[in-house]
């Protein structure tokens, strides 16, 4: 039996965030560890290596992580 894993890109670390923040589950405040809550924690190694190799640490902020927005109304 194989187990499969998602591969995380960082597009796809910043969209999971950016849908948090929106759902209010976490703050743009908080530290970017605060995400292996959501995350399946046999995943959250890929996600880990992922922001490591995009220079992220575990406790900057989710808000550093989602970058800047683009609003329609701008």
């Amino acid at each position: 039996m194989t187990v499969s894993t998602i591969q995380y890109s960082i597009e796809v670390i910043q969209d999971e965030a950016r849908n948090l923040v929106r759902k209010g589950v976490v703050s743009r405040q908080q530290p970017i560890y605060t995400l292996c809550q959501h995350i399946p924690a046999r995943e959250w190694a890929c996600v880990e290596g992922e922001l490591e190799k995009c220079d992220f640490l575990l406790r900057d902020r989710i808000g550093d992580l989602m970058g800047k927005e683009k609003y329609d109304n701008d």
